[in-house]
């Protein structure tokens, strides 16, 4: 088969590789029918997670067709339309039996792509198939299903869950990507009274207010002047971090108000000052979090019944072979105005 290969920093190829197969019984073989990038693998090609070594398969989200199974799995069958978790959970261990799949110790967690070859490739090897995949109810699309495997998830478990948004809040998100704007679409679940979305490109703050920012904040404006004066001076009651630098860090937690919650949701590569001589007086709760894609059957429901449209994320379609082109679309985002890249096989003719 083909899939995307990581040669170190900087360097990727789509190129042959050996088909996956079944290794133990509670494995599945998936034919990748969709695939999308996700920031982390911008991160991964930095040099920022060297736990990823050459020669890995990049990717961890996919939806797609069962092809073969191991003798022990029950859940899902050969033929079936599956969803690929970017968490892969054993279900038994001790993380598991309390919903925190990320921490997975029996071998799970954050492996695709990361650990063990991942999702974009033409098939996947998913471990654990009866708690790392979701079956797709009829009238959900590849595209819809594609969006939950990482960034609705991550967006509201890391974000909006940690950060209790509650109604009524101001809620500040920094960083209007592809999370970033995830977590403006699931906040409004919980009815919050108003959204402001922070980023420097207007491409992006232009799809935060149609996905329901009530207040965008670009370059050459003052985040901190825009809060202030939706709050009467307070600070917003949550500020969700979508970026993954320092700054953005730093700026979340000069924008909450006292009492207030900072969720992390960016992939940090270098270290963040924090200035805990500032913050200790201001009772801030500061979480961070890989997701568990517990949220994930819930979010799916929610699809299903037409309350959430994830699919208004992408902006651009590849055929599955078209890899290299959609990594630099992807790569270029200032410039593409890109938010999340979709390739399918059915796009290849």
């Amino acid at each position: 088969m083909k899939a995307l290969i990581y040669h170190g920093p900087g360097r990727r190829a789509w190129e042959e590789t050996p088909d996956p197969r079944i290794v133990e019984p509670t494995d599945a073989i998936v034919r990748v029918d969709a695939v999308t990038i996700c920031g982390t693998d911008l991160h991964i090609l930095k040099g920022d997670v060297p736990a990823v070594e050459p020669g890995r398969i990049l990717g961890h989200e996919a939806v797609g067709t069962v092809m073969a199974t191991g003798d022990a799995v029950t859940t899902v069958e050969q033929g079936e339309r599956v969803l690929v978790s970017c968490i892969t959970a054993c279900g038994r261990c001790r993380y598991c039996r309390t919903g925190m799949y990320g921490q997975c110790l029996g071998g799970g967690g954050w492996i695709l792509g990361h650990r063990i070859d991942g999702t974009q490739a033409e098939y996947v090897r998913v471990p654990f198939a009866d708690t790392s995949t979701y079956a797709l109810p009829e009238g959900v699309s590849d595209e819809a299903a594609l969006m939950l495997a990482d960034i609705l998830p991550t967006s509201y478990e890391v974000g909006v869950l940690n950060g209790r948004v509650q109604p009524g809040d101001v809620v500040v998100v920094v960083g209007a990507g592809p999370i970033g704007l995830a977590a403006i679409t699931t906040a409004q679940l919980f009815t919050p009274s108003h959204i402001v979305a922070v980023d420097l490109a207007a491409s992006r703050l232009e799809a935060a207010k149609r996905l329901g920012a009530d207040v965008v904040v670009g370059a050459g404006d003052d985040p901190a002047a825009a809060v202030a004066e939706l709050t009467r001076g307070l600070g917003a009651d949550v500020a969700i971090e979508a970026v993954g630098v320092p700054d953005t860090f730093d700026l979340c937690t000069r924008l909450v108000r006292p009492g207030g919650h900072v969720a992390n949701v960016g992939v940090h590569g270098a270290p963040v000052t924090l200035h805990l001589e500032d913050l200790w007086i201001r009772n801030l709760t500061i979480t961070t979090g890989l997701v568990d894609t517990h949220s994930t059957p819930a979010l799916l429901d929610m699809v299903a019944a037409g309350r959430l449209d994830p699919a208004t994320f992408i902006t651009h379609r590849f055929g599955l072979h078209d890899m290299e082109a959609a990594y630099q679309t992807f790569s270029d985002a200032a410039d593409t105005g890109a938010l999340k890249v979709v390739l399918s096989r059915s796009a290849d003719g």
